[in-house]
């Protein structure tokens, strides 16, 4: 098919319907872009439970072993499984899922060798602009000697990888449920987990990339309520939710309160700099006040970023962070390559909550110190005339203060908001902290009347 990869490409992946948007003879062309953009002699190549996934593989390492590439083939895997792979095997990578997209959407999420990323500065727009040329012109004639494809089985060297950074055999014995969502984390949980002092009940763990009992997205509330009702249930300690490609993890209290991902990082980050004192630990600007307060008393240096991997990765690999967490529930860890591992984090928390004998909820209760609202998205016709209109009105008043580092950033002494269009839809996102529930719930009113007076 000769497709809009307009449409498909995105800032940080490849993404669309398949077959109607990319189809197995492109992703031909991909395996082969790949390969020759990265120059790589060897690469890593896994997969989620998608039913499209085996297909486009194949066809992807066909593509890139055309070119001389040798591919190794992971098969079914978490993200975080196909970065450990490039960063232990020093492959570059590709990783075939749309997350948590519906069944009929796939995707590739590409890395080079020791799980760098690639995004459209760094690899993804050479690439596209190659498949752009060979949909015109045909394919390039195969290497005079094509790569050989071979099958590998990283999970457990995955496992024992995360397990060894993390010491959980001392903890008291805990019962966590776990919703997979039909999704990777079904396929990695019960080896990670293994041998470790933890009753697990397990929440839709068949791999179905149909995703039969819910969108495979914790960020949506919606998608959390059998966990939160199956922890109540069961009396359980704490209840993780995994996304579909099991890279990001959401977690819920005893009570089946979730927990912000800005506590999650700021808890994660004390444990880290326990082990690297002094360390510099990275946090996008719409993470909770509380989380560089956390690295500060504990003698780090918090780093204020761009929301987005790429800006979180980049500036760790710049600064040297131990650690970087975002209000979306990625983490990211020097000891994993830079790259994000939900399950690290998830094992973070249970030592963390499995070394001393409060509840979850008394836990985080001193990394959770403000008020947040989530993320609200508004539809709107024109995105700047709207976020003029927020500055304008707050312009006006004593005490505010504002940046643009990514998008609008409104402080006062109490409070913050930071509005962000969308690169891909006419949407503004809105997050508003206070110090208190009053004060944070009349800010967010007050500025979602303003954006949605010209909506």
């Amino acid at each position: 098919m000769t497709a809009d990869l307009s449409r498909i490409v995105k800032a940080y992946d490849v993404r669309g319907v398949v077959p109607d948007e990319w189809d197995e003879p492109l992703a031909r062309l991909f395996g082969a872009a790949f390969a020759e953009v990265t120059g790589a002699s060897a690469l890593v190549v896994g997969h989620d439970m998608r039913p499209s996934s085996p297909g486009l593989v194949e066809a992807f390492a066909r593509g890139a072993a055309a070119r001389g590439a040798d591919v190794t083939l992971i098969g079914l895997c978490s993200t975080d499984q196909l970065y450990y792979a490039s960063g232990a095997l020093n492959l570059p990578g590709a990783m075939f899922t749309a997350s948590h997209n519906p069944a009929r959407y796939n995707g590739i999420k590409l890395c080079r060798a020791g799980a760098a990323p690639v995004g459209q500065d760094t690899g993804l727009a050479e690439i596209r602009a190659l498949v752009e040329t060979w949909q015109q012109e045909g394919a390039p004639a195969d290497a005079a000697a094509p790569g050989a494809l071979t099958t590998r089985d990283t999970l457990a060297d995955y496992a024992g990888h995360l397990t060894s950074l993390v010491d959980l055999t001392a903890i008291r014995p805990l019962k966590v449920v776990v919703d997979a969502g039909n999704g990777m984390g079904g396929h990695t949980v019960p080896t990670v987990f293994d041998g470790l002092p933890l009753t697990l009940v397990p929440l839709y763990f068949e791999l179905d990339g149909t995703f039969p009992n819910h969108e495979a997205n914790p960020l949506d509330p919606a998608n959390l309520v059998d966990l939160q009702r199956k922890v109540r249930e069961e009396g359980a300690d704490l209840g993780l939710a995994f996304d579909g490609d099991a890279d990001r993890c959401f977690v819920v209290d005893e009570n089946g309160d979730p927990v912000s991902p800005s506590a999650i990082t700021a808890l994660v980050a004390a444990r880290e700099l326990a082990k690297h004192p002094g360390g510099t630990v990275i946090h996008n600007l719409i993470t909770s006040w509380s989380v560089p307060e956390v690295v500060r008393e504990h003698g780090g240096a918090p780093v204020r970023t761009r929301v987005g991997h790429s800006f979180i990765k980049q500036e760790m690999a710049r600064t040297g962070a131990i650690f970087g967490g975002e209000h979306s529930a990625h983490y990211y860890f020097r000891d994993f390559w830079n790259a994000d591992t939900g399950m690290l984090a998830a094992l973070h928390v249970l030592a963390a909550l499995g070394g001393q004998d409060q509840p979850l909820s008394a836990l985080v209760s001193s990394y959770a110190r403000y008020t947040e609202s989530g993320e609200i998205n508004s539809t709107v016709a024109d995105q700047a005339a709207r976020t003029a209109a927020v500055r304008e009105t707050f312009a006006a008043r004593p005490g505010v203060t504002f940046d643009e580092l990514d998008g609008l950033t409104v402080s006062a002494a109490d409070w913050w908001f930071n509005l962000r269009p969308s690169n891909t839809e006419p949407l503004l996102r809105l997050n508003v902290e206070a110090r208190d529930e009053p004060t944070m719930a009349k800010l967010r009113d007050e500025v979602l009347a303003l954006i949605r007076a010209g909506a």
